[in-house]
């Protein structure tokens, strides 16, 4: 299928984002060809490469989100089986998950004396231990990526405004060096009609005077002539880079935001502030399990449990039955099954959130081609030789 093929049966619904730390005009990341002169092969096929790359990019990151995205709505739509079990199935889970809460009380008992973190600490690491430690190393990667992404776009809103700083100055220098050469022309009109009158009145020989006359005139024109032109070139390249800018200023944006979705999913979903506190809870959490190995003979009981509920629960086709073991208290708990739930519908609202602002991404790119090619038919089809090279580079 082609790369603007794959945008069929994607999320349709526009949604505006919620202002957050990073600066609001960093997340319009839609693409702009105010300043893009389509009769120009090279300005033109950049800018239908930057919209495909956007197209790409969505595309990818919604294949990535879609996954991440089943498995928590299969989470619950578990919590929805579990609850609606008949009274005499429901008994016997809460038989077996309070035969688990109570042994973990009794290890509780036990580790009094050597705690080395929380129990509440503990249960949360056990829970994303499957996460781990590549879940730390994604976060770490996605914090330290974040600051390089501002910092890129830091540095391109500079040049940015210096460019338009300097196209400024371009202008302004080409308007002073035609007002300079309208006084030099009339100047020589006047300096020639002063000696006119001069040689005239007093008989005087003013051919020299003529000659020095239109030599200065000719020669200031002449270096007004060359500056401007000189001047003219280098507005057209600081036009083109300002445009390559912006082009390459947008792909940035959507990185950003992107990065910034999946920090705020990833800090949800791992219930931390920064990397560094879920690696410090990580390694307190690998000297907790090190030391319970003093402990084995309760794990036998919880054992039993832990295999009498998760094969009740596959009898009755949940999911994943094995997290429940590591949540039990939810199973005999109303409020404990409605905070796990909460943090369910947040992690997956907060990949809707990406899931649709990457689908309108792409959407906008593919329509801007789109619309490209209807505005500029004489160029339609070398638009559509650029997306068939783009796309068997993808291939």
């Amino acid at each position: 299928m082609g790369l603007l093929g794959r945008l069929k049966g994607l999320f349709r619904k526009k949604k505006e984002f919620s202002e957050d730390e990073y600066n609001p005009e960093w997340e319009n990341a839609s693409l702009r060809r105010e300043d893009v002169d389509f009769h120009d092969q090279t300005q033109r096929e950049n800018y239908i490469t930057a919209c495909l790359e956007q197209i790409s990019e969505a595309s990818n990151e919604l294949d990535t989100l879609g996954g991440e995205y089943e498995l928590v709505t299969s989470y619950l739509k578990d919590m929805e089986e579990i609850e609606a079990f008949p009274e005499e199935t429901m008994e016997k889970v809460k038989k077996y998950a309070k035969a688990i809460v109570e042994i973990e009380g009794s290890r509780e008992r036990l580790r009094k004396k050597r705690m080395i973190m929380s129990e509440e600490e503990y249960t949360h690491m056990e829970r994303i231990e499957q996460y781990m430690p590549e879940g730390y190393d994604r976060l770490k990667e996605a914090e330290e990526y974040q600051v390089l992404v501002k910092k890129d776009l830091g540095r391109l809103d500079g040049e940015r405004h210096a460019y338009n700083f300097r196209r400024n100055e371009l202008i302004n220098s080409q308007q002073n060096m035609k007002g300079i050469t309208a006084i030099c022309v009339a100047s020589m009109v006047f300096l020639a009609m002063l000696l006119a009158v001069l040689g005239a009145a007093l008989k005087l020989d003013v051919e020299l005077g003529y000659v020095i006359a239109i030599l200065i005139s000719a020669f200031a024109i002449t270096l007004m002539y060359v500056k401007y032109h000189d001047s003219q070139r280098e507005l057209i390249r600081v036009e083109k880079t300002i445009n390559k800018l912006v082009l390459l200023q947008n792909t940035v944006k959507i990185r950003y935001v992107n990065n910034t979705n999946l920090l705020e999913y990833l800090y949800v979903k791992y219930d931390v502030n920064s990397s560094a506190e879920l690696n410090k809870l990580w390694d307190k959490y690998l000297q907790e399990n090190k030391a319970r190995e003093q402990e084995q003979q309760m794990e036998q009981d919880m054992e039993i449990n832990q295999s009498s509920l998760i094969k009740l629960l596959r009898r009755h086709e949940i999911h994943d039955p094995a997290i429940w073991i590591h949540q039990a208290q939810a199973l005999i708990d109303s409020k404990e099954m409605v905070e796990i739930r909460h943090n369910l519908i947040l992690r997956r609202q907060k990949l809707r959130k990406q899931m649709e602002y990457n689908a309108q991404a792409a959407q906008e790119a593919q329509d801007e081609v789109k619309d490209i090619v209807a505005q500029y038919p004489e160029y339609a089809k070398s638009i559509v030789n650029i997306v068939s090279e783009y796309e068997k580079a993808l291939a």
